[in-house]
């Protein structure tokens, strides 16, 4: 059993407060979020110290917070910075937001053509993440490990409790699943 589910188990049983588990999550937190940041385009108003802070409060905000394992807690983690991220796609692409407006430099016309499909992208992988969800629920698991929380493979696996081959054949089926509905396919 890792320190993580030993004081979530205490924070259940009421030994411990949810403050214990900051320091034993905050830095593989803070890691995941950084290497999350990292696959979005530029524009990001939000960084990966945000992103954890917020998503670790949507964790431990609620009175009924509870986790069983620290699988469950890593989950929801990732889970909250998905969720945080598309609520930021959302208001971004919102007009009011400059959801219209795109950010030209003369050295970068033809590239930035395309500067607010990212945000349309991610809420089309929301929306075919939920039915991946719905379809298969661990292969919607990893797939937020993997990209929303930023585990590699390896990580998602010992994660998930399954072996580093069956999490491989999950991520390949997975992206393609995912690449088929996000394209209409």
């Amino acid at each position: 059993m890792t320190n993580v589910t030993v004081v979530l188990n205490a924070i259940e049983s009421g030994e411990a407060r949810t403050e214990d588990l900051r320091p034993l999550v905050y830095d593989e937190l803070r890691q995941l979020a950084a290497g999350q940041m990292r696959h979005e385009r530029g524009g990001l108003t939000l960084q990966a110290t945000a992103l954890v802070h917020e998503a670790f409060l949507r964790l431990v905000g609620g009175e009924n917070a509870t986790w069983q394992n620290r699988r469950h807690f890593f989950g929801a983690a990732a889970l909250a910075m998905q969720r945080i991220l598309v609520e930021q796609a959302q208001r971004k692409g919102r007009l009011k937001h400059g959801g219209n407006r795109q950010e030209v430099a003369i050295s970068d016309i033809d590239i930035i053509a395309d500067a607010n499909q990212s945000y349309e992208e991610l809420l089309a992988l929301d929306d075919a993440l939920i039915q991946l969800q719905a379809e298969d629920p661990e292969k919607a698991e990893l797939i937020r490990l993997r990209y929303f929380a930023g585990l590699t493979e390896e990580e998602a696996a010992h994660t998930l409790n399954i072996s580093r081959a069956t999490a491989s054949r999950w991520w390949t089926y997975a992206k393609a699943w995912l690449f088929a509905k996000v394209r209409g396919e």
